[in-house]
Parts: structure tokens; C-alpha cells; sequence
């Protein structure tokens, strides 16, 4: 199981390396955008298989060709180390 992640300097680091992603409360957050349906859906598939081989799921929100995922560790109430994880293997997606 994850553990949250208490110290805020240790979160800040992490989004620091982590460009687009914000801190909203107990969860990280990010909007991207797409050139269309097809690319946000197919981008969406993808975080879809990666999230379900880490059993964590995001949350998330698709209009158009825009994409929103928010990043929480509910089983822990808050942030943890499998939400950075994630994001960080969803930034490779993008690069």
C-alpha cells in the first residue's frame, strides 16, 4: 500500500519536475490538449493501460479534444507516491 506523502517540500520537488501538473488540495492535477477527439482518446487508452498494470486509477475528465486527470491516493486519503508515479509515466507518454 502507498503511503501519503507528508512533507509539502517533498511534494513541491516532485511537481517541480513535473511542468503542468498543479497541487489542488489532497491531489495533483492536469489539463492537456489534443488536435482532436481521436488523439485525446487514444492518450486516454494509453494512461488507461498504464493505470490499470499499477491497480490506480485516475480520474478524469474528456470533452472534445480535451483531456483533465486529477491524481489521489483515496486508500490513504491523499497524496502518495503511486500518484507522482503516475504522472510521471504519463509525462512519458507525451515526450
Amino acid at each position: 500500500m502507498p503511503t501519503v506523502l507528508a512533507a509539502e517540500k517533498e511534494i513541491a520537488a516532485a511537481l517541480a519536475a513535473l511542468p503542468g501538473w498543479t497541487r489542488t488540495g489532497s491531489s495533483i492535477f492536469r489539463k492537456f490538449e489534443f488536435a482532436d477527439f481521436d488523439e485525446a482518446w487514444g492518450f486516454m487508452c494509453r494512461v488507461a493501460l498504464l493505470a490499470a498494470k499499477r491497480d490506480h486509477h485516475p480520474e478524469w475528465r474528456n470533452v472534445w479534444n480535451k483531456v483533465e486527470i486529477t491524481l489521489t491516493t483515496h486508500d490513504v486519503g491523499g497524496l502518495s507516491s503511486s500518484d507522482l508515479e503516475l504522472a510521471r509515466a504519463i509525462e512519458k507518454i507525451l515526450n
